[in-house]
């Protein structure tokens, strides 16, 4: 990875643990931020493998500035790696979320995504580069309460077969990562963030949904505590970065791996019992 490795959204959680496995391995990190501050902490903590780049995913002006600040400080036009991580995620009953909060989180997670890719690839052909998509196990099993999130992640599955097979003539690998349950702070960001929208939802979303959404926010909240390190996904991203062979997939986590096995074998009438059961 002697031309460097971008990975967005390095401020906390996955991919500041990327930042800092990779940066450990003395690969040049160029860290997306939305502030810089962020980027500076980090590279404090971490050492001056860290390239603090201001990146919102979804605003193409900062696409194309991040793109130039890395040609600037890597010297050559070209990428060894690309780890796109950024991403929100948005919780509640599909029946009332707001159309245009479901739109941002398509924005951040599937369309940015998209649009980092393109932006890098010029420079990942030039450096015999990888892809590294961070998904998910929704992006397997839709749970209920998470069809936002889950949709979104279905989406960046899609997108990184195709990649993979559009990419394979010029030796462009592409892998996905599907975490389990990750102790991060997108969890209470989460509910959080559905804590905000349910106050604007009609009387008639509590009055239908209001014990699973409660339930939904203890689980959430456990997963921060309960999870398995980041640091974990990040050993895997540095696999898929560096492997001679890498896979198409890698499940983190053992929910990860016992999700992945039932939603494969197990029919839908189960599957849907299942998480009936799961979110009484």
């Amino acid at each position: 990875m002697q031309h460097g490795v971008l990975i967005s959204g390095t401020s906390t959680g996955i991919g500041r643990a990327c930042a800092a496995r990779l940066a450990g391995q003395g690969v040049v990190v160029f860290a997306g931020v939305r502030r810089l501050e962020d980027g500076e902490r980090l590279r404090d903590e971490v050492g001056d493998r860290i390239v603090p780049v201001l990146l919102d995913v979804t605003d193409p002006a900062q696409l194309a500035n991040a793109i130039e600040d890395v040609v600037a400080a890597n010297g050559q036009r070209a990428l060894s790696g690309l780890v796109n991580n950024a991403g929100v995620a948005l919780g509640g009953p599909l029946e009332f979320l707001p159309i245009d909060a479901v739109r941002a989180q398509f924005e951040a997670n599937v369309l940015g995504t998209l649009a980092l890719t393109q932006a890098c690839l010029p420079l990942l052909r030039t450096g015999d580069g990888r892809i590294v998509n961070m998904s998910s196990i929704s992006g397997r099993f839709a749970s209920p309460l998470q069809g936002a999130y889950a949709s979104s992640k279905f989406a960046v599955e899609a997108l990184s077969d195709a990649l993979r097979r559009e990419l394979a003539p010029w030796g462009i690998r592409v892998a996905v990562v599907q975490p389990g349950r990750v102790a991060t702070p997108i969890w209470h960001k989460s509910v959080s963030a559905a804590e905000a929208l349910l106050a604007d939802l009609p009387p008639e979303a509590l009055e239908l949904y209001g014990p699973p959404i409660e339930r939904a926010k203890r689980r959430a909240h456990a997963h921060a505590r309960a999870g398995i390190p980041a640091e974990r996904v990040a050993a895997v991203v540095e696999t898929a970065l560096t492997a001679r062979r890498p896979r198409t997939r890698y499940l983190v986590g053992r929910d990860a791996r016992v999700g992945a096995a039932l939603s494969a074998w197990l029919p839908d009438a189960m599957l849907d019992r299942l998480a009936r059961l799961r979110s009484a």
